[in-house]
């Protein structure tokens, strides 16, 4: 077992993120400057919806809402995408109050030129409804998500009293292509991640389904690192292992959590062996 080094402590560490191809570059850089070795296999597939209509109805109709709610930097370019096709213009947007569910939304906001009035204090649905919760009675509330995603946020609100309208911008797919891959990598013991990443529900499950039953059963021992309670909950149901959870929603907490789990790992191991690791 290596010994820890606190500049690279992830050297000797083989991680495998599964986040959308474009998605994928900060967090593999990130983890590359800790000293890992990164192999980036796509879990997830961005693809347009089977329709823009619903969402185009929405921001022809901008006016008519208070509340904008974006949950995702996928979505918030997505309906970009839209208005610069409708050629509708920033200032509709403008107008609206604007909630993001973390700090990767808001900054995918705030490139465009938009103010965030509302960012919980932890990055998931329900800390949403909670900063909401005195902001959105008799309010009409615009909701721009994925097509697959929890209905925390629609329901909870509608209780409080605002009207919702949920709309699609984008869908997560499992990719095709990541299957044969996967699978041929959790079959090699000299190529098998040591840690496998999982940033979101969708790639839990789409990691499930690409690898199949005998890929998992050979991932024994490989721990499995979760961005938030979230997906660590999805995993469970998966009756898959969360060896890692992130404290902060976000990647940066995700590569904390890491790095202490690998650290901590390699000082205990050491500590079984006297006059290999100093305590002072």
């Amino acid at each position: 077992m290596r010994k820890p080094d606190e500049n690279h402590p992830l050297r000797g560490t083989r991680i495998l993120v599964g986040r959308a191809r474009h998605q994928a570059g900060g967090l593999s850089s990130s983890l590359r400057g800790l000293g890992a070795s990164v192999m980036e296999i796509p879990f997830i597939e961005i693809r347009e919806p089977e329709s823009f209509a619903p969402l185009d109805q929405a921001l022809k109709a901008l006016d008519a809402f208070d509340w904008l709610i974006l949950t995702s930097a996928n979505g918030v370019e997505a309906l970009w995408k839209r208005l610069r096709k409708l050629r509708i213009a920033r200032r509709k947007l403008s107008r609206l109050q604007i909630a993001a569910i973390g700090p990767a939304t808001k900054r995918a906001i705030v490139k465009h030129g938009l103010k965030v009035q509302m960012m919980p204090e932890e990055y998931v649905a329900e800390s949403v409804v909670k900063g909401l919760r005195d902001k959105v009675k008799d309010k009409r509330v615009l909701l721009v998500r994925a097509k697959v995603a929890r209905d925390v946020i629609p329901g909870s609100l509608r209780q409080l009293g605002a009207e919702v309208e949920v709309v699609e911008a984008y869908e997560t797919v499992a990719p095709v292509k990541s299957k044969a891959r996967l699978r041929s990598l959790v079959k090699d013991s000299k190529r098998r991640p040591h840690v496998v990443t999982f940033t979101s529900s969708s790639s839990a499950r789409n990691f499930a389904d690409l690898v199949g039953r005998s890929g998992l059963a050979a991932l024994k021992g490989v721990q499995f690192a979760s961005i938030g309670p979230v997906t660590s909950a999805t995993l469970a149901e998966l009756k898959l292992p969360v060896d890692i959870e992130a404290r902060e929603f976000t990647m940066g907490g995700l590569i904390r959590a890491i790095v202490l789990a690998r650290y901590a790992e390699s000082a205990d191991h050491l500590r079984e062996r006297p006059g290999r690791l100093s305590t002072r």
